[in-house]
């Protein structure tokens, strides 16, 4: 240890280090000078990192809060302004308590039965005060549970939203109020914008402001839609259950309060098996919500839901939709509520759905015939029944009024016609051989050929090469124009095959230009309204039956009507052939079977049926004669029972015309090919006819 008077040895320098020489500096007033010993070199690094002083402290916090007063100034012009901007495009609210209905359209058949009701259907508004209160609390429950807890917008319902949403991986549950869904049904659109979610939470909180709870609440229960065409709970109870909204029990209630997520989609008329599976959601959000109790939800779900239902028949949508452009057309811009009255007739209405559904079963649909489409027609042309497809529910495609096909042999009565009118009979012959024209030479459905045959046999067993020779003798263009005369609105083309039904058609075209056949070879267009009146009892218009105008002369009337009953009698219409009353028609078959068609009629009613695919699918080997044969013989069936037995009526002036003028026998050399069933078929028929 070294002595006191002993030097302290030099401090050892580091390598890569400056050797500093310690400042001196004054000694401290009043304190003895420390010295800048290693030991306190931290302290006094330490020591020159001083805290800020006070005033320091409050300089920063100054500029922090004038910077952010600043900044919030501007955030309050900006937002400010914006509201302005929004609150300036605010639709006009003084018409709150107005409500702006559209008409209601009401369609009746011939005995004035309801067929369907379109357009809105309103009722009186209703108090929340006078509904029972399971009512009240499904709707809440299950729309809106911190309804008499929140200003207008649900902080909380929104982020249980966003919190579902983020876990479902999508939009499964909204965040709005009711009171927001009342400010978008009353004053806004349905468009997906900031811009506009902004006004309906800005028009929630003036609602809020305005209005009591209970006051919203009535508002959205008289004003929002339940589907099928009923707005507000009062016009909903009535639509739905034909009872006041203050009637309604548990069950009731919870299916009504089910309808306000997708209203057409859970309506109990459309789907009640659906219908029953949303309310007992409901039900089970009530029990959660602690609205009932679960022996009162057990008690409702038991308890049978008794859905009114319509008279009408569901495929009578079609014909709705059929005459729905025409009273638009007929109606105007009338505001009343209006009553249609039509042709149809739903006792016919339901036989046509009844046979196209018991025919069309799984194995005909196994065999590719997916749809079918009928129209039945009065003398005149009245639409009597229509049925546009198997089911309306499934695909609202008027297959009978908006499907255009070839309707193949179903077209060879024109041909005949034109050939009747030409001088021809029913028994003159025609070779049965193959036929070219160009390069294009004409099958026989059965690939073989017969020879010498009369034109009722070939019309009868549907044989092309005879049609197509007759064509080519009487000219293309004469069949077309006796089409149009009886019926055909379209063009037809004048094509080689025209004759074998290659022109497009639809099922009501064809269906009408049959109906002179039956009816005394008078024009029947199709139609089927029959007046257009308000509820109050103004007639704003009424169909007149237009002048009488013949199409056909006596002699091709009656020759053409011995030929289309032999169809039915001994040729491809067999199966349709009624066996109380005399019936006439023809099958019609597609290339690759993709169209099969039978038109027929009996006592003055004309009735066409299709069967096809959607796709335009071939079908396996269904003809005209086997499903739509079917079909059309169930129909007439039933349509027919009460009806007075009749053959088709003759024009008046056909008594006076001399029978011996006219073939009564067939000719010579058709007698080994198609011998009639008597010697004179014509005076037969006359004699039936009573002239």
């Amino acid at each position: 240890m070294p002595g006191r008077g002993t030097k302290k040895p030099s401090a050892t320098v580091r390598p890569g280090r400056r050797r500093t020489t310690a400042r001196k500096r004054p000694p401290t007033i009043g304190r003895p000078a420390r010295q800048n010993t290693g030991q306190n070199r931290g302290a006094n690094r330490r020591r020159r990192k001083r805290k800020p002083t006070p005033g320091k402290w409050r300089r920063a916090f100054g500029q922090v809060f004038y910077w952010g007063m600043v900044a919030s100034l501007w955030v309050g012009l900006i937002g400010g302004g914006g509201l302005l901007l929004l609150a300036s495009n605010l639709p006009d609210t003084s018409s709150l308590w107005e409500v702006e209905r559209q008409p209601s359209i009401t369609y009746v058949d011939i005995k004035g039965r309801q067929i369907a009701v379109r357009g809105a259907a309103y009722a009186p508004p209703v108090h929340v005060d006078e509904l029972p209160p399971h009512l009240v609390d499904a709707v809440l429950a299950i729309e809106d549970r911190r309804f008499y807890h929140h200003f207008g917008v649900d902080p909380i319902g929104l982020a249980r939203a966003m919190i579902t949403n983020v876990r479902r991986g999508g939009v499964v549950q909204g965040g709005s109020t009711l009171t927001q869904q009342l400010a978008k049904n009353l004053f806004l659109t349905n468009e997906r914008t900031y811009k506009r979610k902004a006004q309906e939470v800005l028009l929630a909180f003036w609602l809020e402001s305005r209005f009591s709870k209970k006051e919203i609440l009535s508002l959205y229960l008289n004003r929002v839609y339940f589907g099928r065409g009923a707005w507000g709970v009062e016009a909903a109870s009535q639509r739905y259950f034909g009872k006041p909204a203050t009637a309604l029990n548990l069950g009731e209630s919870a299916m009504i309060a089910g309808l306000l997520k997708a209203p057409n989609r859970y309506s109990p008329t459309a789907d009640l098996a659906r219908a029953e599976r949303r309310a007992t959601v409901v039900l089970d959000v009530m029990v959660k919500a602690k609205k009932i109790t679960p022996r009162e939800r057990q008690e409702a779900f038991a308890q049978p839901v008794h859905v009114r239902r319509s008279q009408a028949s569901p495929a009578a949508s079609y014909f709705v939709d059929w005459l729905a452009p025409k009273v638009r057309e007929l109606s105007g811009d009338v505001d009343a509520d209006l009553l249609i009255e039509t042709t149809l007739d739903l006792d016919d209405q339901r036989a046509a759905e009844r046979a196209i559904l018991t025919v069309l079963d799984d194995k005909a649909k196994a065999r590719g015939a997916t749809q079918g489409a009928m129209v039945a027609l009065d003398s005149d042309g009245a639409v009597q029944a229509m049925a546009g497809g198997v089911s309306y529910a499934r695909s609202q495609f008027n297959r009978a009024t908006q499907a255009r096909r070839q309707p193949g042999s179903a077209f060879k009565p024109f041909v005949y016609l034109a050939a009747i009118e030409a001088g021809l009979s029913p028994w003159t012959v025609r070779e049965d051989a193959p036929v070219r024209i160009g390069d294009w030479q004409p099958q026989n459905y059965s690939g073989k050929y017969a020879g010498d045959m009369a034109l009722i046999t070939a019309l009868s067993k549907s044989v092309n090469t005879v049609a197509v020779r007759v064509a080519n003798e009487v000219g293309r263009d004469r069949i077309a124009e006796a089409a149009h005369r009886l019926g055909f609105t379209s063009s037809i083309g004048l094509t080689r095959s025209m004759p074998l039904g290659s022109n497009e058609t639809s099922l009501i075209e064809l269906t009408s230009a049959y109906a002179p056949f039956a009816n005394g070879g008078v024009l029947a267009r199709p139609y089927g309204l029959v007046r257009i009146s308000t509820r109050e009892g103004d007639v704003l218009w009424t169909h007149k039956t237009p002048a009488r105008k013949v199409v056909l002369d006596p002699r091709s009337y009656a020759l053409m009507n011995v030929m289309l009953e032999r169809v039915m009698s001994d040729g491809t219409g067999r199966r349709a052939r009624l066996t109380d009353r005399p019936s006439a028609g023809k099958t019609g078959t597609t290339n690759d079977f993709r169209d099969a068609w039978f038109v027929g009629y009996a006592s003055s009613h004309t009735t066409g049926v299709w069967v096809g695919d959607d796709k335009n699918r071939a079908m396996k080997k269904i003809t005209g004669g086997s499903l739509p044969a079917r079909i059309w013989h169930s129909y007439m069936v039933e349509a027919l029972k009460g009806v007075p037995v009749s053959v088709p009526a003759v024009v008046p002036s056909y008594s006076n015309v001399a029978i011996a003028a006219l073939p009564s026998t067939p000719q010579p050399q058709a007698r080994a090919e198609a011998q009639p069933r008597s010697a004179d078929p014509l005076g037969d028929l006359l004699g039936t006819l009573g002239e």
